[in-house]
């Protein structure tokens, strides 16, 4: 369906500008509607169909999208502050630059779904799936990633300080130049994934799966990489100093010119 320029649903009028402030359109279908810069402050969408939707500018603070089908919206720049994502469908969705903070997004499907320049402060993320998405340069300070799928995502530049990444897959993802200081990975899979320049200082990384990762340059400085598997690695001018290694695997990897001052390598394990 084309983007339509003005409909009523449920009584309200759907069209750009419209002012639907705490609206109940539980279930409506607003498939291709043009709500551009529209008010949907606490409006309730539940279980909505908002597919191939624009929601460019929309106000969404605190709006209920729980379930909701979101394929192919647009909603960059739009204020979706402590909106309501559970479950929500929002494959190949542009959320470029979108106002996410503190939003539940738990369990939703964003997969190659664009959140460019995003703001995800403190943003529930756990269990979604985000496989291949575009997080480049996206802030995700503090945001709640738990056994979140980021297969192949692409993280550069994003800002995941204290980000609390357990048991989350990462395999083959791009995350150049990311800041994670102070994340939690605990049991992360980050195996083949590119880490060049990333900041992994403070990190916890116990378990964490960085078989044939590219960690050139990167500074885990002070992280907690405790039984992680590091086979294959490349480790080429990374600072590894007063990181506690204990029992990691370090089989094949690269460690030329890294920095392995004042590291715990007890019981690390190099292969040769």
């Amino acid at each position: 369906m084309n983007k339509l320029d003005k409909m009523i649903v449920n009584g309200y009028t759907i069209e750009p500008g419209t002012d639907l402030e705490e609206a109940n359109l539980e279930g409506a279908n607003l498939e291709g509607a043009d709500l551009k810069l529209a008010n949907l402050w606490r409006a309730n969408l539940w279980g909505a169909n908002l597919e191939g939707a624009d929601l460019k500018w929309a106000d969404l603070k605190w709006a209920n999208l729980e379930g909701a089908n979101l394929e192919g919206v647009n909603l960059k720049w739009a204020n979706l502050k402590w909106a309501n994502l559970w479950r929500a469908n929002l494959w190949r969705a542009n959320l470029a630059e979108a106002y996410l903070e503190g939003a539940n997004l738990a369990e939703a499907y964003l997969e190659e779904a664009n959140l460019k320049g995003a703001n995800l402060e403190g943003a529930d993320l756990g269990g979604a799936d985000l496989e291949r998405a575009n997080l480049e340069e996206a802030d995700l300070e503090r945001a709640n990633l738990w056994r979140a799928n980021l297969w192949r995502a692409n993280l550069t530049g994003a800002n995941l300080e204290e980000a609390n990444l357990k048991w989350a897959n990462l395999w083959r993802a791009n995350l150049k130049g990311v800041n994670l200081k102070g994340a939690n990975l605990k049991g992360v899979n980050l195996a083949e994934a590119y880490l060049e320049e990333a900041n992994l200082a403070e990190a916890y990384l116990e378990g964490a799966n960085l078989e044939g990762a590219d960690l050139e340059g990167a500074n885990l400085a002070e992280a907690y990489l405790k039984g992680a598997n590091l086979v294959g690695a490349n480790l080429e001018e990374a600072n590894l100093e007063g990181a506690d290694l204990e029992g990691a695997n370090f089989a094949e990897a690269y460690l030329e010119e890294a920095n392995l001052a004042e590291a715990n390598l007890a019981e690390a394990y190099s292969g040769s």
